[in-house]
């Protein structure tokens, strides 16, 4: 397996066995979270580059891992994404640059193995970055 489809694996049944409790408060979270990255007055891939430099701040791994997914899916460019990445370190200063080679890492395993691209996904699914955003 690679490191991208043991993070996916992990995330899909981690969530499913979070919401089989059928906490209400952890589903409307879940809920809320998949909601703010639909399309709105930003579109989805400008959410989802928000929504990766604040996890890149706030030094959430799966959170990262999870945004990168989604731009690799949004069609992001290399150039792109290494804006996004700028913004982050840029922000959240050199504490993140640890985050920053694991996105790179990431991003670099996304595009070795292939898989959806371009800019028509709607985004949010509603198990996303393990906190459904979470």
């Amino acid at each position: 397996m690679s490191q991208v489809s043991d993070f996916n694996d992990y995330r899909t049944r981690m969530n499913e066995r979070i919401m089989a409790a059928d906490n209400k408060v952890i589903k409307r979270f879940f809920n809320l979270d998949t909601n703010t990255y639909m399309e709105g007055a930003l579109d989805t891939k400008t959410k989802e580059a928000i929504g990766l430099a604040c996890s890149m701040v706030l030094r959430c791994d799966d959170c990262v891992r999870y945004h990168l997914g989604k731009c690799h899916e949004l069609g992001y460019t290399n150039e792109q994404m290494y804006e996004i990445f700028s913004i982050a370190t840029l922000i959240g200063g050199s504490i993140v640059i640890p985050h920053l080679r694991r996105a790179v890492e990431y991003w670099d395993a996304l595009a070795a193995e292939g898989g959806p691209t371009g800019g028509d996904s709607q985004g949010g699914s509603g198990t996303e970055c393990g906190h459904q955003h979470a």
